[in-house]
């Protein structure tokens, strides 16, 4: 039995791509096969910027501030990239569902691979599951394939960083409050001003 390919796998290439754009087209092409993704021909720079175009317009789907425009900005990645869905067993790997045609180019089985996936990632999880980063100097852009659909950061480096900084901030919060317990407001003035 074959799983959909599209979906959780997809977001994740993008999000991948997104977050480190690959140099070249050979790099383009590497990156997608380690990702599972059957490439059998070898890339051109012509697919290089037809994966950049995807990228471009999968980040306008990330950065949606509400899901009506989420989802508009979807239906115009998918309405590009539109092809049937026919079944194919290119890889001899057993029959399963693709969305474009097998004889595409790679920049153009990335844009499909990515405006279906995306679209069944949010259908099937739900709107709100692509966002950047919870820590404000990080910008990667993730799927939250999470359990409970609750995930702020990119990474659990992300996680770990903001953690320590909210517990510095509650520390240093309790710190100043301490210094002034029973101090008159007239004291607490002079001390902060440096008066006298």
């Amino acid at each position: 039995m074959h799983l959909n390919p599209y979906g959780e796998d997809a977001v994740n290439l993008a999000a991948d791509l997104v977050n480190r754009p690959p140099a070249d087209a050979v790099e383009l092409a590497d990156r997608c096969r380690a990702a599972g993704l059957v490439v059998d021909r070898p890339a051109t720079s012509a697919d290089l910027d037809r994966a950049r175009a995807a990228l471009r317009a999968w980040e306008r789907v990330v950065d949606a501030t509400d899901e009506h425009e989420r989802a508009e900005s979807v239906n115009r990645m998918l309405e590009e990239a539109a092809a049937y869905p026919r079944m194919t067993d290119h890889a001899g790997s057993g029959w399963h569902l693709h969305y474009r045609d097998d004889r595409k180019p790679l920049g153009d089985v990335l844009f499909s691979l990515i405006s279906v996936g995306t679209a069944l990632h949010l259908t099937g999880r739900g709107m709100h599951r692509l966002r950047r980063c919870a820590v404000t100097e990080c910008d990667m852009a993730f799927a939250d394939t999470s359990r409970t659909g609750r995930q702020r950061y990119c990474s659990q480096l992300c996680a770990n960083r903001d953690a320590v900084r909210r517990h510095r901030a509650r520390d240093h919060g309790k710190g100043a409050a301490s210094m002034y317990k029973g101090k008159s407001s007239s004291s607490v003035r002079k001390s902060i001003t440096g008066s006298v």
